[in-house]
């Protein structure tokens, strides 16, 4: 096709017509600019009602603050100054200039999760549909979720994570295999802790192993794994572009030939296939009379059970479940265990402290192990979690007017003292979860330092305000919303963090420069250069 500037009349006869495709995308392309120069009209004449609210410098119109605090050397450099320097609420500019407020205030968090005034975010919402489906828990809304996550909880109540510790168990023992049998003198143990979290998940919610995924899902897993965990200024205008997108419109742009919408469809049909193959089996042995497994997936689709509780849930509805219980449950927790591994290297003294209470309880009862009851472990696992919250910073959007309280009052610009913050509907609100899990009135005078012996001494925080489901952190959320396998994330962290420090201890080269950067996906990451490296003990 000629696309240059020649006036050639015989060029222009003879040129062919714009094939029906052209003519759709150019038409798609001429609809989605004219929704996008609306909706960005529509943010900059819209006054949010939050523009007194103090906050640091604009440096750009189009990035606003996003680049500083998305692309900053190390995770936090400006984020923490900011909070240090304005507080637990300030406002920040998002593209185009969006006014964005920044929340870390306990009280304020508490009533955006519990209230049912927010949503999620529009990107988020967008790649939500996009990614795990309509159908998924994280899709629906009202009661809709309220029934499917009360159909969920089955699978993952205290008692029913109990059953799954023979798996993570087992998978714990196969990573330390691995390792004993390997020669080489420096491992990078976060892959081999993403298949073990992989197979562990497999097991418990779908009773299927790894191998039993087949490696075209494997491989399609980690590359979406890899695309959330990426960043850079052009993913950041494009998310912001995306979010003035109707849903609808998003998900046909979702269907670009780019790697990582190529990506998000293949897994999303992968993981419904998957689903289906999975559900249909355990369907043929209940009809056959065989015994139910322990799995996620058996206990839902248990006909008697599901009877007599009256939760019984549709085989479609199991299937949609697939991709957003693999993706979001698995290298969470694998991120948590490899960054509380290389804080374990830069502490050895408490490593060792950790070691001995480890093999003092393996070796008192190896085959019920007392997990909960072991305090260095517990406080190591909260104390990783306070600093690495799966998913630091959170995007939610008012659904109405309303009026959100906050611990302490603030002065505005114009030398008012406010005592609560009216957001107008509509407004973009970021929970800083890693600014709150490090907020100095909240946690004491050193609440950027590893120090796992603070929950040892008493309640850690201050104040009587309830966040999250467990240790009053935001690591799983909060709310309706609470992380539905908080429990099954905490045993299996147990577990394999006695096996592995149980057996090895682990250090750091030392040139080594462990730097954590955000990531668009569900964790922090670890930049290059820090390798962790565990040794024979």
């Amino acid at each position: 096709m000629y696309l240059s500037q020649r006036t050639s009349h015989t060029l222009l006869h003879h040129r062919p017509s714009p094939s029906p495709t052209y003519l759709a995308m150019s038409s798609a392309s001429v609809l989605i600019a004219a929704i996008v120069s609306v909706a960005l009209y529509r943010v900059l004449h819209r006054k949010s009602g939050i523009e007194n609210i103090p906050g640091p410098p604009s440096p750009s119109w189009i990035f606003g603050n996003m680049l500083q605090l998305l692309l900053s050397p190390s995770y936090g450099d400006y984020e923490f100054a900011w909070l240090k320097l304005y507080g637990p609420i300030y406002r920040l500019k998002g593209c185009f200039g969006q006014n964005r407020l920044m929340v870390s205030d306990p009280l304020a968090l508490q009533y955006i999760l519990s209230s049912g005034q927010f949503v999620n975010g529009p990107i988020v919402e967008n790649f939500v549909y996009l990614l795990f489906g309509m159908g998924s828990v994280s899709a629906v809304r009202g009661d809709a979720h309220k029934r499917l996550r009360a159909a969920l909880n089955t699978g993952f109540t205290a008692a029913a994570v109990k059953n799954y510790q023979p798996i993570f168990e087992k998978m714990a023992h196969a990573l330390t295999e691995q390792l004993e049998q390997s020669s080489a003198l420096s491992i990078n143990i976060s892959p081999l802790l993403s298949t073990a979290t992989l197979g562990a998940i497999s097991e418990a919610v779908l009773g299927c192993s790894t191998k039993d995924l087949g490696e075209e899902f494997v491989s399609n897993h980690y590359q979406i794994v890899a695309l959330a965990a990426s960043q850079s200024a052009a993913q950041i205008l494009a998310n912001a572009v995306g979010a003035l997108l109707p849903t609808s419109v998003f998900n046909a742009v979702g269907y670009l030939p780019t790697t990582a919408f190529r990506a998000i469809r293949k897994g999303k049909y992968l993981a419904e296939d998957l689903g289906r193959r999975v559900v249909r089996e355990k369907m043929n042995a209940a009809r056959q009379g065989l015994e139910i497994d322990s799995d996620v997936y058996s206990q839902l689709l248990n006909p008697v059970q599901s009877d007599s509780t009256k939760k019984r849930m549709s085989e479609e509805t199991v299937v949609a479940q697939t991709s957003v219980i693999l993706i979001a449950g698995q290298d969470t927790t694998a991120n948590a265990l490899a960054f509380g591994l290389v804080e374990l290297a830069r502490h050895p003294h408490f490593q060792d402290q950790l070691r001995v209470e480890i093999q003092s309880n393996l070796g008192a009862s190896p085959n019920n192990v007392p997990y909960d009851t072991m305090l260095l472990l517990n406080a190591f696992i909260k104390e990783t979690l306070r600093l690495y919250p799966a998913v630091p910073l959170v995007d939610r959007v008012a659904l109405a007017d309303v009026v959100i309280p906050i611990t302490k009052e603030i002065k505005t610009s114009t030398e008012e003292v406010i005592t609560q913050i009216p957001v107008r509907k509509g407004q973009l609100v970021t929970m800083a979860i890693a600014s709150f899990q490090r907020l100095e009135s909240f946690w004491g005078v050193d609440p950027h330092e590893f120090k796992p012996q603070r929950w040892l001494e008493g309640s850690p925080y201050k104040g009587e305000t309830s966040v999250g489901p467990y240790a009053n952190l935001l690591s799983f959320i909060g709310g309706p919303r609470t992380c539905l396998g908080w429990r099954f994330a905490i045993l299996e962290m147990q577990v394999l963090i006695c096996e592995l420090v149980g057996k090895f201890s682990f250090t750091l080269p030392k040139d080594d420069a462990v730097r954590v950067q955000s990531a668009t996906g569900f964790s922090p990451t670890m930049s290059n250069g820090g390798e962790r490296r565990p040794a024979l003990r």
